[in-house]
């Protein structure tokens, strides 16, 4: 069991709503502790978006709530047709994710007792907004994850995944099923490297110097992402086309295999270098070629085209995809290779915080 920030965060946010509820003399305090579940959230740039759209939701709920209550009563189908009312001028505002507040808040001050309805109103619509304020200290004051080092050690885990089995396919010794399994896997993790990268971006810096940083980084960050979506394509064209590869020569599976082997090696060293462990180059050096070598592979393979047989043209045709992911996968490494190096000649004394 594994117990994260954002665990911790909405339990010392809801304790804090409860308890400031009971300190002022709120009638119903549980309500705030609700909210501050709703509000809470992974950055505080996310936590200022959400507290101004759940202020908003909070505000209109508790208006149709009194004046609908105040004419109509709190009848369950009235209070039905209120919600959904709500609902549907919340998504007209486009802020559908505060929904949840906003249902809340009607049905809490619809729920109050006849007499003195108006008062009891402005008292749980007070519980509410409490929640929320509570729920916007807790991550003001309970620094967020360090999401760069999150995001750096989530892409380096899944390209020597990727590594791992490009590594065993080229050798023959995955097992189909399992590899398309964890081809699967890798995706979805990849999905959650994106969603760190949204996160890592929305961190706000409050000085000019950290401003060029942070922006250099992300550029870094993307093209990072890019390069691992690149090495997988590499492995599921292995894959999906293993028995077209081992139909061909052997002289041309063999370039090919050592040209992959030195792709993955170099963008292993490239990784390494951003976080300082191999060294980068001067600007005024030779930038070393992490590319493989293009036109021995395309000629070779030009030259295993069997136009008159057409099992073996199929064959041919299959791999031309894989060649063309392999150029695809060099090109967006050379590219990163340059950007690493770039970032460590301005910015030698910054490296990923590996603490």
């Amino acid at each position: 069991m594994k117990f994260g920030a954002r665990i911790f965060k909405t339990g010392i946010a809801i304790t804090l709503a409860l308890f400031l509820g009971y300190s002022i003399g709120l009638p119903s305090p549980v309500f705030a502790g609700i909210a501050a579940v709703f509000a809470i959230q992974p950055s505080i740039y996310r936590s200022y978006l959400t507290v101004i759209e759940q202020v908003q939701a909070n505000i209109i709920g508790a208006i149709f709530a009194i004046v609908v209550g105040m004419y109509l009563g709190n009848n369950p189908f009235i209070v039905g047709l209120t919600v959904i009312i709500v609902i549907a001028l919340i998504l007209k505002l486009k802020i559908e994710k505060t929904i949840s507040v906003a249902i809340v808040t009607v049905i809490a001050i619809m729920e109050s007792p006849s007499d003195q309805f108006f008062q009891f109103a402005l008292l749980r619509f007070s519980a509410i907004l409490l929640g929320i304020l509570s729920a916007f200290v807790v991550n003001l004051v309970f620094l967020p994850p360090k999401y760069e080092k999150k995001l750096y050690d989530k892409i380096v885990e899944e390209t020597q995944e990727i590594f791992k089995w490009i590594r065993m396919s080229v050798r023959h010794a995955s097992e189909y099923n399992t590899l398309k399994d964890d081809i699967d896997k890798i995706k979805e993790h990849i999905i959650q490297i994106d969603q760190l990268f949204l996160l890592y971006k929305e961190e706000r810096n409050y000085f000019k110097r950290n401003k060029f940083e942070k922006s250099r980084k992300l550029v870094l960050y993307r093209q990072m992402i890019i390069s691992t979506n690149r090495a997988l394509d590499t492995l599921k064209r292995l894959h999906r086309h293993e028995n077209e590869l081992h139909d061909m020569p052997i002289d041309f599976q063999q370039l090919v295999i050592k040209e992959i082997e030195d792709l993955i090696h170099h963008h292993e060293q490239i990784l390494l270098k951003f976080i300082g462990k191999v060294k980068p180059q001067a600007p005024n050096e030779l930038q070393i070629d992490f590319s493989f070598d293009r036109k021995k592979v395309i000629d070779m393979f030009l030259e295993n085209q069997a136009p008159n047989n057409q099992e073996k043209q199929e064959n041919w045709y299959q791999i031309m995809t894989l060649v063309s992911s392999l150029l695809e996968y060099s090109e967006q490494l050379e590219h990163l290779n340059i950007l690493v190096d770039s970032f460590q000649n301005f910015h030698n004394e910054i490296i990923v915080e590996q603490a």
